[in-house]
């Protein structure tokens, strides 16, 4: 009974023995270590993406309040421009070559409009990446950490498989907007570039 029991109790240790960690394990297996090596890579690549769209978006929306103080700006100077040259001229020869302002403040008024509108879908299309971007981070990064914890028994084509159909799904995901707020600031400018000219003619013609 002694001898049998001596010759038992070796095959103990390995039955409790605790199995490696998972990072352990990852390390040994070529396939699982270099799958992790990628993702970290490219989870790198997209915080530099992300971190260049929020300069590309901060740089756009400085350009669109510089384009606003010019609108105001512009029409401002103009109307002062108007009133004083009315003051000092002919006014019934003025009124009589109106047109020639009130179709330059029309351009002027389309111009901006059109800068306005081209940012403003700028914008919009660089929120837009950035927000997939950060989803994209969102997703790698718990793909990185599922395999962080489960080590050989991540399933590795079930995982990037699910991976790759969480974004294709993404894409039909977007709401369609019939109107926005940038859709409104447009028709603002529109309105004050219509005002503007109405002014132009009540100076020169008043």
């Amino acid at each position: 009974m002694a001898d049998s029991s001596n010759t038992g109790s070796p095959n103990l240790p390995i039955m409790y023995q605790k199995p490696p960690h998972p990072l352990h394990q990852i390390a040994e297996n070529p396939t699982h270590k270099l799958l992790l090596k990628q993702w970290l890579k490219e989870q790198e690549l997209i915080l530099n993406r992300i971190s260049l769209k929020q300069t590309q978006i901060d740089s756009t929306r400085k350009e669109i309040t510089q384009l606003y103080c010019l609108f105001f700006l512009s029409h401002s100077t103009a109307l002062i421009l108007l009133f004083s040259a009315t003051s000092r001229g002919d006014q019934t020869h003025l009124c009589r070559r109106s047109w020639v302002p009130s179709v330059c403040s029309l351009l002027c008024t389309l111009g901006f409009i059109w800068a306005i509108r081209y940012k403003n879908d700028f914008e919009s299309h660089l929120e837009k990446m950035l927000e997939r971007e950060k989803e994209d981070s969102k997703l790698l990064e718990k793909c990185v950490d599922e395999l962080k914890r489960k080590g050989l028994e991540f399933d590795l084509l079930k995982e990037v498989d699910a991976l790759r159909r969480a974004k294709s799904l993404r894409v039909g995901t977007e709401p369609v907007r019939r109107w926005s707020g940038r859709d409104f600031v447009v028709l603002f400018f529109f309105a004050a570039g219509c005002l503007a000219l109405a002014l132009t003619r009540a100076v020169l013609c008043g």
